[in-house]
């Protein structure tokens, strides 16, 4: 089975090393957990890149139709799709050498997440990066999201 609460060490140090979180399926609708997602992790001073080939820009950060076509770095590929369309996502975190690829809450594809972790690649299934991350790092002050939001 994949990571539960506590997260892993490896996963932790992975979440506090990373610069760079290519948000997968970005919404443009503030209310839309996707987006809640990004505007905390951009809050939180991580660089977030909206993948969503349907937009321009999001949250002041131009939108790429998919990983492959980000130009650059990825440490974390934050994945808001339905279940059956990780596994096309998963093969594209491998090729531009992402760490680790997070299936929010309602995404569960254990052949997608195997995939990943025979590339080498850290797997999260089914849980909330933002919920995560205050665990590991507390609420932020400036955040202007509940704790709770997502």
């Amino acid at each position: 089975m994949f990571p539960q609460i506590p997260l892993f060490a490896e996963i932790k140090h992975i979440i506090k090393a990373s610069h760079t979180v290519a948000v997968v399926g970005l919404s443009p609708k503030r209310d839309r957990p996707s987006h809640q997602v990004a505007r905390y992790l951009q809050e939180a001073g991580y660089r977030i890149v909206p993948v969503n080939p349907a937009c321009a820009a999001i949250l002041g950060e131009p939108c790429y139709p998919d990983l492959c076509s980000v130009p650059v770095p990825i440490d974390i590929v934050d994945v808001f799709r339905r279940p059956e369309d990780v596994e096309p996502i998963v093969y594209e975190a491998i090729a531009v050498g992402a760490k680790l690829v997070w299936m929010q809450i309602g995404v569960v594809n254990e052949a997608a997440a195997r995939l990943a972790e025979e590339a080498g690649l850290l797997v999260v299934m089914d849980r909330c990066l933002k919920i995560e991350m205050e665990r590991l790092r507390g609420p932020l002050s400036r955040c202007s999201l509940p704790p709770s939001g997502v």
